[in-house]
């Protein structure tokens, strides 16, 4: 028989250990937060009081004419990995971060109603201009926080982001991308030009296939000889000016908040034409909801649209919500679908390989997923993400105080070579490759990119506008090739980044 020997534990010996480790640890602590050094110290423009930094963004300043991720760049080649803005004439500090561990700390850091500011005059809008001031009143997932914005979010959370209610659009999104295919076949030249701004056909798109997930109907922005002043073609005008407008009050020198300026006035007028816009969009629906309802014999066994779920919850979180899809879904989808068209011209050799793949009918297209991410990688829709500190951060090594505005270069990162091998190539199966690939996408920091953000406040739209984006893209892989023949493609930064003409697009048939 064999005996085991038994370790006897000398428990005093343990606590011993335990308390002196413990104690290294605490010490190690307190020196390190004491060793913290304060905002004030932390690289960035020079700032003066009540002005803040603006002079730098001045003619003949060192951040004069840089937006987008060109001011990223200028940044972190100045000032490196943590940069301080002081806040420029009324408006809130920030920092902006560089660093993906910083940045993870502070996204995990949050509590649980993260407040990511943007959208404060479009608030103001909603909640106070002409009417009286309630601070319970609701205005969005854009623009709330803290309780109304959590209270909203779990009105419509269940909705939105169920499986089956996505695709429930699967056909109709389809049969919107035909009609756009067949439009794109039918604007083209003899030498298969398109004789249309190609932004502005993307828009058309675009609109047309959020209002229907949105909305539930057909907006008809394919007619042929859709008028200027229709409601469809100002509608995407209006998203270009909220959009343009809030990059100047929200996130620009603009004063707005201690006296009433041109530009908070011009804002006032957006966000008034879009509330009367989207109104008219959300009536026709219901007016054709109710006529849908009476032609038919039986919908007790059809799946309801998302505007008729969310009117039965509540009418005014409905018309909110239809409202900043119509918003939010136009510009985003139009400049991602651009970008990957423009990817996959300029590299044939993916083009074909996409090709093989829609051809083949794969169910689970990994790889027209693969062109996605990779198009959103290099040329995402948004410069990158924000928050307001809800509390004190100590971050590489300086203390950041609560009440500032924490941002997330994201895509300047997605861009670095330190994060992504050939960050410059469009390559498509680094999200595909196994674990031992050099390229492998999961060698990379999590937070890194982030196209829609991340957490509780995380893009509510995100599985409609994939399902949008991978049925059209698809589409017109399957019907065109695309060839691209004139300079790189040009990007307009601004609260989004717009990709601008000249366009140089081919479509042949296939």
């Amino acid at each position: 028989m064999q005996i085991t020997k038994v370790r006897v534990v000398n428990l005093a010996a343990v606590k011993k250990t335990f308390l002196r480790s413990t104690t290294s640890i605490i010490k190690d602590n307190a020196e390190a937060i004491q060793n913290v050094k304060p905002w004030k110290e932390i690289p960035g423009p020079p700032s003066l009081p009540i002005i803040g930094s603006i002079l730098s963004f001045l003619p003949g300043g060192k951040l004069s004419g840089y937006k987008g991720v060109k001011f990223s760049e200028k940044l972190y080649q100045l000032y490196g990995p943590i940069v301080r803005i002081e806040g420029l004439m009324g408006a809130l500090p920030m920092v902006m971060l560089f660093d993906a561990d910083a940045v993870e700390h502070v996204l995990r850091s949050e509590n649980t109603m993260p407040i990511r500011p943007g959208f404060a005059t479009m608030e103001y809008y909603r909640k106070q201009h002409n009417k009286t001031y309630d601070p319970k009143r609701q205005t969005g997932l854009i623009s709330d926080q803290g309780e109304n914005w959590k209270d909203f979010r779990s009105k419509v959370n269940h909705i939105m982001l169920q499986p089956k209610t996505i695709k429930l659009y699967k056909d109709v999104l389809e049969d919107v991308a035909n009609d756009m295919v067949a439009k794109l076949r039918s604007d083209r030249d003899k030498n298969n030009i398109l004789t249309k701004k190609m932004d502005i056909e993307m828009n058309l798109w675009a609109l047309e296939s959020i209002g229907v997930v949105a909305l539930g109907t057909r907006l008809n922005c394919f007619e042929p000889n859709l008028p200027a002043d229709s409601p469809a073609r100002k509608l995407i005008q209006n998203v270009h000016d909220t959009f343009e407008i809030v990059e100047k009050v929200d996130f620009g020198p603009s004063p707005w908040r201690l006296f009433s300026t041109p530009m908070f006035k011009k804002a006032m007028k957006v966000f008034e034409e879009q509330e009367s816009l989207t109104k008219f969009f959300i009536d026709q629906a219901i007016k054709n909801m109710e006529e849908s309802k009476k032609n038919s014999a039986d919908t007790s066994n059809s799946e309801k649209p998302i505007l008729e779920k969310l009117l039965e919850i509540d009418v005014r979180v409905a018309h909110i919500m239809a409202s900043d899809m119509l918003m939010a879904g136009v510009d985003t989808a139009a400049n991602t679908a651009l970008a990957t068209f423009y990817l996959l011209a300029t590299n044939p050799d993916k083009q074909k390989k996409l090709r093989e793949e829609v051809l083949a009918k794969e169910t689970q297209k990994q790889y027209l997923r693969a062109c996605i991410k990779e198009s959103m990688r290099m040329l995402p829709v948004v410069n990158g993400n924000m928050r307001l500190a809800t509390k004190e951060y100590n971050l590489l090594g300086y203390r950041i105080p609560k009440d500032v505005m924490v941002v997330f270069s994201h895509q300047y990162m997605s861009n670095m070579k330190e994060h992504y091998p050939k960050p410059d190539e469009f390559i498509p199966e680094r999200w595909l490759t196994d674990k031992e690939d050099p390229l492998y996408h999961g060698n990379t920091h999590p937070f890194v990119t982030s196209p829609f953000g991340y957490g509780v406040r995380m893009c509510i739209g995100r599985r409609i506008a994939e399902l949008e984006m991978q049925t059209f893209i698809s589409k017109v892989i399957e019907n065109f090739d695309i060839d691209w023949t004139g300079e790189p493609i040009n990007v307009k930064a601004n609260s989004l980044n717009y990709i601008t003409g000249p366009f140089h697009f081919v479509f042949k048939d296939l």
